[in-house]
This record gives C-alpha cells, structure tokens and sequence, in this order.
C-alpha cells in the first residue's frame, strides 16, 4: 500500500455482499471477543472472533478487512468486464479494450498452445549479445517493455521545483524484495537464496536449457544481483528525499559511472531531450560502474533472460505461471493455492488497463452524493488537524504558521482522477494475452518518458479508481482517495457517526498527517522539497518521531522478527496523529453529547471503529517478508501501538496507569 485510508458509497451491484446490518447500525460486535481485557490487548479485543473466524484463506498470505472490500470490488469489475468480453458490434471502445484484455487472460487454451512463442523471439536476441553496446541497448529495450532490470529511470516531478518534471535514475534491478536478502548471512536469508536459485534453474529449464547449463545460469543470476544489492542503499536512507535527490547533469553522469553508455541508453528508451536529471544514489551508481565491466557477457544474458522470465510468467502458459506462483507466493509468502483464474483475470486488467475500467465501475459504483460527503468530512478534520497544530506546546509560532498555511494548502482528491489516461494507441486483441500486455506497458512507458521537461500534470493518480486504498502525494500536496474504499467497513452514511470517525475519519487524519510526518515535513505547501522549518523545532520533532520509531522497533513481527522502527516511521507517525485528530473532530461534532450505542461511549466507539479496520490474518512468511520490506506495520501494531500512546484511550476504557495498553513513556507527535 502506498498510505493507508479511506471509506464511503457502497456499489449498487455490491449491495447483496455487505456486512450484515448491526454492523452498519454502531460498532460490529460478532467481530469482538468480549473475554479480552481491552486494556490488555486491544486489537484482539475489538478483532478476535472475527480473526478466529477468518482463518487465513489457502490463496492469501494476508487477509483483513481492506481485502474483504477489496473482494467485493472485485465481484463488481468481474461482472463489468464479462459483459464487455461479449463480443457484439456495438461494444464501445472502453468495452473492446477491456473486454479484450480480459477474454485473453481468460484464454488458457491459447496460451499453454502458445508455449514460449509470445517471448522466444525476446529470448533468442538475447543470447545473440556479444558486447557492451549490445547490452546497453537491451537494458534500454527491456524497460520499455516494463522488464526492470539493472536500475530505473524515468520521468517525475522536481523534488526542489514540483511544477517541472525531470529525469531521474534510481536503483534496481533486484528480483527478491530487498538488498537485505542478499546481504545477510542468518540461516533464514541464506535459505531463501538457495530457494532463489533453485527457483531460477527452473525457470531455465522451463525455457528448454538442460539441468547443467540451467545451473550455470542460475548462479550467474544470483552473482551478478549480489553485485547490484552490494551497491544498493538500504530501504530506510531511501525515505529520506534529502538523501535521493542529486542533480548531475548528463556529461557529470558520464564521468561519475563511465562503464555505461548512458547517451546510448537514454536513445534507445525514447527519452526526450533533457540536460540533467537526478541520480537518487551517486555512490551506488558509480559503484555499479566499476563492478559490472567483471561481469561477463554470459552473466549479463543470463541475467536479462531469468527477468525476461520472471517479468512474463504470469501472462504465459501455466507451468511457467506455476512455477512463479510456487517460490514466490508458495514458499516466500506461504500462500497454499493461487486465486480463481478469472480473479487473477480482473486484477490483471486493473493493473493494464485501470483507468478505461475504472471509468466503467464509478458508473457503477460511486455517486455523486459522495464527493460532497466526504468533502464535508474531510473539512472537518482539517479543523482539527489546524487545531492540533495551533496547540502544540512543542513548536514556536514560526513554524507553526507554515504549517497551517501548508494543511490549508492540500488537495483533496475524491473518487476519481480528473483526466483518465490515454490507451487510445493500444491495440488489444482477444487472443494475445502477452501481446496485449507488452503493448500496454511500452504505451504507458511512453507516455511517462515523454513527460521530462513538461510542466508536471499534479492531477494524475498513482492508483486505479477500484483500488481499496488512499495516498499523501508530498510533491502535488494532495490527498487522494480512490472510489474503492468509499464503502464499508470505513465509512457508512447511516453508520453511527463515532464509528464513522473511527474509521474513515482517522484514516482521513492519517493521510493528512503524512503531510507532517519524517518525510512529507520536508516539502513545503508547494510540494517543493524545501526546510521550513525553525532549527529548533526540527530537534524537536526528531526527539518525538526517535519515540515513535524506538516504541515500534521493540514490537515483535514473527518469532524472532522485530518490526523496523524507522522504516515503518512515517506510517506509525500518521497511525497515531490521525486517530487524534479524528478524535478531536468527534468531540467537536458531538457538542458535548455522549450517548451509549450497544454499551459503549461515544469514544468507545471511535476507538472500535478504529480498530476493527485493521482486523487479519498473515502467514509467517508474510510478517516475515513485511518486517523487511513493508513502510506499514501489522494490524495488531498499528491498533495497539497507536491506542498505548493516547490518554483519552486510557480514559475511554479505564484502564489502571501499569496496563499493557498504556505506554509508560507515551509518545506525541501530533
């Protein structure tokens, strides 16, 4: 997830799946179980039945309430595109296309015919390489087809002047999650790697190579990314947009990591013409200059050949998709079986072709009444975000100041982008499913590419419309919630409003706290990356943001798997400014009123309400995997380590000063 949120409208087609009525009516009490002491343990007190009754499906390795919504959306594009796939002359273009992309994935007799044929001729120009020049442009090659190897570029805005965008190069080029999987030597990690590389030799051999020669390759792959994870930065330094932003111009870029002939490549992915971009980590790719000339023509082929693999297994025939499926959900995330097929099918169009579909399920699934909802709620909270920060005993009136100008600068994004994307240029044939998807991504590719040096477009989403989820953008200052999660469990319009805010009103809180926290505090209401604030006022905030991430760092993920403090920072920052501020907008909407719904206060409610989003269940090899990778903390992390730091918490539930619940050394930053 990019930030955690939001709530409202439930889809008409949607209407027979939603949750019984008592949970629309004030808090849902069959998900409790009552016997925990709220003070004790929060989350299973406001979750436990409902994870008892929810065992973790055998094709998920993480199930909770944002995928029991995310499950209904799904049953909606599901119906959406097997209408469109019905071929008769009178589709419209939107139908065609997704109609199209969809029967094609559907098409499984096709594909396993197919074999290897839709990549063999990719494959066969790789093994034809022979030199550098060669490589460089098929590096360039297999980025337009969405293929990420060695590192990225691409289009995006200035960090320091967000209305233009530039280019920029960053790492990459890894297959396992993260550098750290290379890197570390415990048995686990070491494990994972012979897994790795089994895996690897699979793949080869599903592609025609002999046992040996499909060894061979594999541990070439492995040698040449432990040679791109040594030169990589570690995920938390990546957070910080201080520590990834360095302008070069073309000619400094040249001479900082000459093994590379970057002219060639920026030719050969259709870049238009630019005089400098940002090098998000100088050191790496100078680094990555010097290592890669003692990697051999044969590594290099090997290693363009395995992501060519990986990249496309899911859209070719089914013992490469079974093999990807079973290292990288199998054994990695410990899920037991792959989604039903037309499933997969829905959530393949979404990521192609999200905004044509998207387009059809607002129709369907969003009404008007809702952007002036929750565009009153969202005001609401802004109130008491505005509140929160005159009151702050912390900081000086300087920053105070700028801070208030920058919440009242923030956009609020409900529903829908304003301009959908163009696929105008895309042919989607019913009988191309990895054709289809080749010409979608190296069509997106183009466009993005051909943003560098254009004035930046700040009203384009970074998620489709169905998607069950919301984002800060730091660099447009705007919060956006997509019409997927405008539904239950976050938000209901004849839902208790104490739930309400629990709910919707503190993810609400949280995406605009992400504005304010380690990493959206360095942009100014601009979205330009720019210090505003006093040198005082930032010892401050690093004092109360050290709580936070030393508070998170002693909860343990899995057996022995302590969460990351600082990656997870900027998440449990938002967790915990946003269930305040969402408090604080009930007590001002209340007007002093406290009436009991099924047995519980009104802030007994919100805090339910908060909590019962983040009901789940996770395999270990998720938590596991999350722990390293993942900016968000588990559910039972975030509830609990959000409610120990609030005294109205305390107070709600009366819990004794030494309860669990309440942290001895709370901390506040919001």
């Amino acid at each position: 997830m990019i930030r955690m949120s939001l709530l409202f409208l439930v889809p008409a087609l949607a209407l027979a799946q939603r949750p019984a009525a008592s949970t629309v009516t004030g808090v849902d009490k069959a998900s409790m179980n009552t016997s925990v002491d709220p003070c004790v343990d929060f989350h299973q007190y406001a979750c436990g039945n409902w994870i008892a009754s929810h065992p973790l499906p055998a094709d998920r390795a993480r199930y909770g309430r944002f995928a029991e919504l995310a499950d209904r959306n799904e049953r909606v594009e599901l119906d959406i595109l097997q209408g469109a796939a019905a071929s008769t002359a009178k589709r419209s273009d939107i139908d065609q296309k997704i109609g199209n992309f969809y029967a094609s994935c559907m098409d499984t007799a096709t594909i396993n015919k197919k074999g290897i044929e839709p990549i063999k001729a990719e494959l066969e120009r790789i093994a034809g390489l022979t030199d550098m020049p060669g490589i460089v442009a098929e590096v360039a090659r297999l980025h337009r087809m969405g293929v990420p190897v060695v590192f990225g570029f691409g289009a995006g805005p200035d960090p320091k002047d967000s209305n233009k965008t530039i280019a920029g190069l960053r790492q990459g080029g890894l297959a396992l999650p993260d550098r750290d999987y290379y890197l570390k030597q415990d048995a686990k990690s070491v494990e994972i790697r012979q897994h790795y590389v089994q895996h690897v030799q699979n793949m080869f051999k599903l592609a025609g190579d002999t046992e040996q020669a499909a060894a061979l390759k594999a541990t070439m792959v492995m040698d040449f990314e432990m040679v791109l994870a040594k030169d990589a930065l570690d995920r938390v330094s990546m957070r910080d947009p201080n520590k990834t932003y360095h302008m070069l111009t073309r000619k400094e870029l040249a001479a900082l990591a000459p093994n590379f002939d970057w002219e060639a490549y920026f030719k050969g992915v259709g870049a238009p013409a630019f005089d400098s971009l940002n090098v998000a980590y100088p050191e790496g790719a100078k680094q990555l200059s010097a290592d890669l000339p003692s990697q051999s023509i044969d590594a290099w082929k090997a290693y363009f050949s395995y992501h060519v693999l990986r990249a496309t297994a899911s859209e070719m025939a089914e013992s490469f998709e079974n093999e990807f499926f079973n290292f990288w959900q199998g054994y990695l995330a410990g899920v037991k079986e792959q989604r039903p097929r037309n499933i997969r099918c829905v959530a393949a169009t979404d990521r192609a072709l999200g905004d044509l579909l998207g387009q059809k399920y607002v129709q369907l699934a969003f009404s008007g009444d809702a952007k002036a909802q929750i565009t009153k709620l969202v005001e609401g909270l802004e109130k008491s975000m505005g509140d929160d920060i005159a009151h702050l005993s912390w900081m000086t009136d300087e920053t105070k100041a700028a801070a208030e100008k920058k919440l009242k600068a923030i956009t609020n994004n409900v529903g829908y982008p304003k301009k959908w994307r163009d696929y105008s240029k895309v042919t989607v044939a019913p009988n191309d499913y990895r054709g289809n998807a080749e010409r979608v991504s190296e069509a997106m590719y183009d466009q993005r590419i051909e943003k560098i040096g254009k004035a930046t477009d700040k009203t384009e989403w970074g998620m489709t419309t169905p998607t069950v989820n919301a984002f800060y953008n730091p660099q447009n200052n705007s919060i956006n919630f997509p019409a997927g999660i405008l539904q239950l469990p976050f938000f209901d319009p004849k839902r208790d409003m104490a739930v309400n805010y629990g709910g919707v009103g503190s993810v609400i809180g949280h995406e605009m706290t992400h504005g304010f926290d380690d990493q959206g505090r360095k942009f100014d209401g601009d979205g330009n990356l720019r210090d505003w604030w006093t040198a005082k006022d930032g010892e401050e905030f690093e004092k109360r943001v050290t709580c936070v991430a030393n508070e998170y760092s002693g909860f343990t993920s899995v057996d022995d798997v302590k969460l990351n403090g600082r990656l997870t920072l900027g998440e449990n920052t938002a967790d915990n400014g946003g269930l305040r501020v969402a408090y604080m907008a009930l007590q001002d909407a209340l007007k002093g009123k406290s009436e009991k719904i099924d047995g519980f206060t009104p802030e007994q409610r919100l805090f339910l309400g908060f909590a019962q989003v983040w009901c789940e269940n996770m395999s270990p090899q998720e938590l596991r995997q999350r722990a390293m990778t993942d900016p968000h903390s588990p559910g039972r992390q975030r509830v609990n380590g959000t409610v120990q730091n609030m005294p109205e918490f305390q107070k709600a539930f009366s819990c004794k000063p030494d309860a669990p619940m309440v942290s001895q050394n709370a901390c506040h930053v919001w």
